[in-house]
């Protein structure tokens, strides 16, 4: 971890300092795509000067954040360049020259490194870049560096700290530093919630896109599986993986996820995307929730909480205030029935994908299996283990084959009771575009001694069918971000977009971060 740090710095020591001549912009705070390619047409801001002024940015805020790993060495180069493709060709799209942190569990080729926050990958370097990578640089943006990460994507220890990493240390909240960013996309959510980069990428098994994105105000989406392709991202499940944009608005969430989503021949998940990839961003909409059908989750379907209850009341009002129909409450059945199968699942995929994943994308690496990891961490157990085990990963190697009947078992009722008797069973007997629910609770203290403390959360029934969702900041709990999420059927991510883009123009929930060392919480 103190090599990384000490890489950074010399990176960032290195970096040229902001020149009075530069087409740079006063201040890089939530200015969005749309602004920045204006600038960048009008030749009154440049890509490289962008870039120099995040890593700026990077140098000063991140030491109190620990939210990014490294920046890419060759990024200045890389803006550069677009912005002399600029002057000739004329821009690729919206992400001409816009720079884009990405969580350390994707897989680049080039000069940083790809480990999941681990120690065990340090060193090893992809054969290639991962398929949402390639999208990225061919659509112009530049890879600003790798952010920290809940390490193997919390999925190593039920007793881990969210947004720890052996490589990178705690990341903090930028709401209040002693709060948790959440997790595993935590250094992605902290990052671009402190304007560290214009937008960023996470991954979500179940929760790791929105959590991180409601606990710090982005807005986050957590795709349908199979419209991102998952190659070379390091995995958990090939069943719930998936990649997702976090963003400070619906508008540039959206210009990501239009970059990122095409069919991977070498992801076959993708191909029932085929097809149903669109440009995301023509569906913003201010007035967008005027005609939705909305349902509403009961407060007790995933907890209920003062604060929660709070900002679902005031959403709810500005759903009917603006054109929506309201359904409340909108039952959802099976919530909780499904648990203990999506966990045997989880297991039996991560010990087989992992594997998968070392042989194709780790091949110089020394770890091969997840017994593999398992001895590595036990060898360097004050580094690795300092705070929290690996039970996830013991419980993992002692499964079975995919074709075992317990692991059929687990699966088929995982989609029978998220899918056709949850998810699409609400949706079709209230007649609705979405369902609407709390993402989560307000950002707990972080206890690295006995680990997460998670109040609350919707984000299984979506994670478990394979469903998308959308969280957009919703209010604040003693100045901590609360945020709500929209769910809908498979492939609705358009419908979705609309509908959180109409919220958003509504409600202008979102407020940037103080970097308030602490926050004092006192009863209403």
């Amino acid at each position: 971890m103190r090599r990384t740090l000490v890489l950074l710095a010399v990176i960032l020591a290195a970096t040229p300092t902001l020149q009075a001549k530069s087409a740079a912009p006063a201040s890089i705070e939530e200015v969005t795509i749309t602004e920045l390619q204006a600038r960048m047409k009008t030749g009154a801001l440049t890509a490289r000067a962008l870039t120099e002024a995040y890593l700026a940015r990077i140098k000063k805020l991140d030491p109190k954040l620990r939210s990014v790993l490294e920046v890419n060495p060759d990024a200045l180069a890389i803006a550069g360049a677009l912005d002399a493709e600029r002057k000739q060709k004329g821009p690729r799209g919206p992400l001409h020259g816009i720079p884009v942190l990405i969580k350390d569990n994707i897989a680049t080729a080039d000069r940083m490194q790809t480990t999941a926050g681990s120690l065990a990958l340090v060193g090893v370097k992809p054969p290639r870049d991962s398929f949402v990578v390639e999208r990225l640089r061919a659509a112009g943006a530049v890879i600003l560096g790798k952010t920290n990460l809940s390490e193997w994507a919390n999925m190593r220890s039920p007793h881990s700290s969210s947004g720890w990493s052996a490589r990178g240390g705690q990341t903090n909240n930028p709401y209040a530093l002693d709060r948790n960013p959440c997790g595993s996309s935590s250094g992605t959510g902290a990052a671009i919630a402190a304007n560290l980069a214009t937008v960023g990428v996470g991954t979500e098994t179940d929760g790791s896109v929105v959590c991180p994105s409601a606990s710090q105000a982005l807005v986050g989406i957590k795709p349908t599986v199979g419209l991102v392709s998952r190659s070379g991202i390091i995995p958990i499940s090939h069943n719930q993986d998936t990649a997702g944009p976090m963003a400070r608005t619906v508008a540039d969430a959206a210009a990501l996820l239009t970059a990122m989503a095409a069919p991977d021949p070498a992801d076959t998940a993708t191909a029932a995307s085929t097809g149903k990839a669109t440009d995301y961003t023509s569906f913003i909409d201010p007035d967008g929730l005027r005609g939705m059908r909305i349902g509403v989750a009961p407060k007790k379907a995933f907890g209920s909480l003062p604060a929660t209850d709070r900002v679902t009341d005031a959403a709810i009002a500005v759903l009917k205030a603006n054109g929506a129909e309201v359904v409340d409450p909108a039952e959802i059945p099976h919530l909780g029935e499904y648990d203990d199968a999506e966990l045997a699942v989880l297991l039996t995929d991560l010990k087989w994908d992992m594997q998968r994943y070392l042989e194709d994308w780790a091949p110089g690496a020394k770890v091969h299996t997840l017994e593999d990891l398992i001895a590595f961490d036990t060898a360097h157990a004050s580094e690795e283990l300092p705070f929290f085990g690996q039970e996830f990963f013991e419980r993992a190697v002692k499964k079975g084959s995919f074709e075992t009947p317990e692991y059929k078992k687990a699966l088929q009722t995982c989609h029978k009771l998220a899918r056709e008797e949850g998810l699409d069973a609400t949706l079709t007997k209230y007649k609705l575009d979405a369902i609407l629910a709390p993402t989560g609770g307000t950002p707990w203290l972080t206890d690295l001694v006995t680990g997460d403390h998670f109040a609350m959360s919707s984000s299984t029934p979506a994670a478990v069918s394979g469903y998308p969702a959308i969280t957009v900041p919703a209010g604040e709990d003693h100045g901590l971000p609360l945020g709500i999420t929209f769910m809908g059927p498979a492939w609705s991510e358009a419908k979705l977009i609309k509908i959180a883009s109409g919220f958003e123009h509504a409600t202008h929930a979102r407020k940037p971060p103080r970097m308030l060392p602490s926050v004092k919480l006192t009863a209403h």
